[in-house]
């Protein structure tokens, strides 16, 4: 049986100059951080009746008549993946001239009336809004925008099924820097993605887990990775045999347009994929009968970094968590890494793994500090467990909203090699691009080749005991451990207001401390100092 991969009429360059030429024709009225909302809809729904047309002309070469195979999907929707209703078919928008947005708004509903799968993902954008007495869109706008998006086709034939993940990472990547948003809470790079599930290397079967999915991208690329180590080429496409369980894949997401966006890439990669609306950190979405947090073979996430406690429920979460996630100690206020790192190790089967990408002080904050500091209190407590696997360094400029490399955890509940961690500084494998650098496939596999074959090579990587990770007070940045270059460091902005903020929680601390000794004593009223 061939396992040659299809090739798909539409390729990068040309969605990536498709996608430009539909994003200036609702350039003013719609600020640059905002097109996604109204593009991604509507090339799904075109994806969707494309695949629709597709499919009818499938029935009618096995019924020898067009009439006959629409009469057979108007008795029974199952024959197709999923039902348009005639007035959502991409043909029918084409000839509507006249209350287009109203039109368009009602058809995404249609749409997902007939598949309830859809409900609350591709029906959230009201074509027809107003903002300050006037349409934000125009008719005259969405037609221009609809007519764009007709030039080429998103069948079976014509486009791979990740061509919404795709298409959300160019506008991501062509218009994200205007928005001010943190890096983390954005589409994690495809090929970090890709880099990270062949950590992980996910077996048939597993049950995989993002606890901020964001668009679905990281559980998707786990989906496409075992489809490339166990999938077959069937009818043009990759898919696995009868006798090969998929992935169950599970994501929770706080922000109702991304949450849409994800249901919709699962529902493109035809995944049985339960996505869920909600805050990870003050209500996980998914339990047990018993109210425990369900347990996952592996975790995989891309957490916003730095992130204040005060956005999810405030520092009072870690001290009466009715989950009981924290037992390694409380993060500061200034940064829940390592709050959505327990959570994560917290929803870990026994002998589970999870890899997670962070900012690079989530491994170094705090080491060398004289007395207590939590992130690298909890950062002992997990080295002295024997819990992380690895940390790698990962090349400056890869994320969408920042310059700082970033680094990938990997913790394993069953460690392959008991008090070792393994620390790869990947920071000089990376091609310079504008405006982002990134990965090539040659520097994913040598990545992952060192993790999988546990190597120390000079340069690249170290392996390290617990006992010199104690000695080193806990810093497990891999450039401590691997010189890349001669270079000295510079702390990345980002890291340096952490500190500070942390160093001011610090101060706050002993102050309150302070006024209570004094008013035990006698010396001073508690709320006087």
């Amino acid at each position: 049986m061939s396992t040659m991969p299809m090739t798909f009429q539409l390729d990068l360059p040309t969605l990536e100059n498709w996608l430009w030429e539909a994003a200036c024709v609702i350039r003013g009225p719609v600020d640059a951080p905002k097109f996604k909302d109204y593009i991604l809809p509507l090339i799904f729904l075109k994806r969707l009746s494309d695949v629709f047309e597709d499919e009818l002309e499938r029935l009618t070469e096995a019924f020898g008549s067009r009439a006959e195979a629409e009469r057979l999907v108007e008795r029974d929707h199952k024959v197709v993946r999923f039902y348009l209703p005639p007035e959502a078919r991409w043909g029918r928008l084409r000839q509507q001239s006249s209350g287009l947005g109203q039109y368009l708004t009602d058809a995404m509903r249609a749409v997902a009336r007939e598949n309830p799968k859809l409900q609350g993902a591709i029906d959230r954008v009201d074509f027809n809004a107003t903002a300050g007495g006037q349409r934000i869109l125009d008719d005259a706008a969405l037609k221009q925008l609809i007519e764009v998006l007709s030039r080429h086709r998103l069948g079976l034939k014509e486009a791979e099924p990740d061509i919404l993940g795709r298409a959300y990472e160019y506008l991501l990547r062509k218009f994200a820097e205007g928005q001010g948003q943190s890096a983390g809470e954005f589409y994690t790079p495809r090929e970090v993605s890709i880099l990270m599930a062949r950590l992980l290397e996910p077996q048939p079967g597993m049950e995989v887990y993002d606890p901020c999915c964001g668009s679905g991208g990281l559980l998707i690329k786990c989906h496409l990775r075992l489809l490339e180590t166990h999938g077959v080429i069937r009818n043009g496409r990759r898919e696995l045999p009868a006798d090969v369980p998929p992935l169950r894949l599970y994501g929770q997401e706080i922000n109702p347009d991304t949450y849409a966006i994800a249901k919709i890439n699962a529902v493109l990669h035809e995944l049985e994929a339960d996505i869920r609306l909600g805050n990870t950190m003050t209500r996980p979405a998914f339990l047990g009968p018993d109210g425990r947090l369900k347990l996952f073979d592996l975790v995989i996430a891309n957490p916003m970094w730095n992130q204040k406690a005060d956005a999810f429920g405030g520092p009072e979460i870690y001290e009466s968590d009715p989950y009981h996630r924290f037992r390694f100690g409380a993060p500061p206020a200034s940064s829940a890494d390592w709050g959505w790192i327990q959570h994560m190790y917290a929803s870990l089967k026994e002998r589970g793994r999870m890899a997670v990408v962070l900012d690079t002080g989530a491994v170094s904050r705090g080491s060398g500090n004289q007395g207590s500091n939590r992130e690298r209190d909890i950062r002992r407590a997990f080295v002295e467990a024997d819990l992380i696997e690895a940390v790698i360094l990962l090349p400056e400029n890869l994320f969408y909203n920042t310059t700082a490399p970033g680094i990938i955890l990997i913790i394993n509940r069953a460690k392959r090699r008991p008090g070792e961690i393994l620390l790869i500084n990947a920071s000089k494998l990376f091609v310079k691009g504008r405006p982002k650098n990134y990965l090539t496939e040659e520097h994913i596999q040598k990545i992952a080749d060192v993790y999988h074959a546990w190597q120390a090579t000079e340069g690249l990587s170290a392996i390290i005991t617990k006992e010199e990770a104690a000695r080193n007070d806990y810093n497990l940045s891999p450039s401590r451990y691997v010189a890349a270059n001669e270079k000295e460091e510079v702390l990345p902005l980002e890291e340096a207001m952490v500190l500070l903020q942390e160093a001011e929680e610090e101060r706050a601390a002993a102050d309150r401390e302070l006024r209570r000794v004094l008013a035990q004593l006698g010396l001073v009223g508690e709320g006087l100092l």
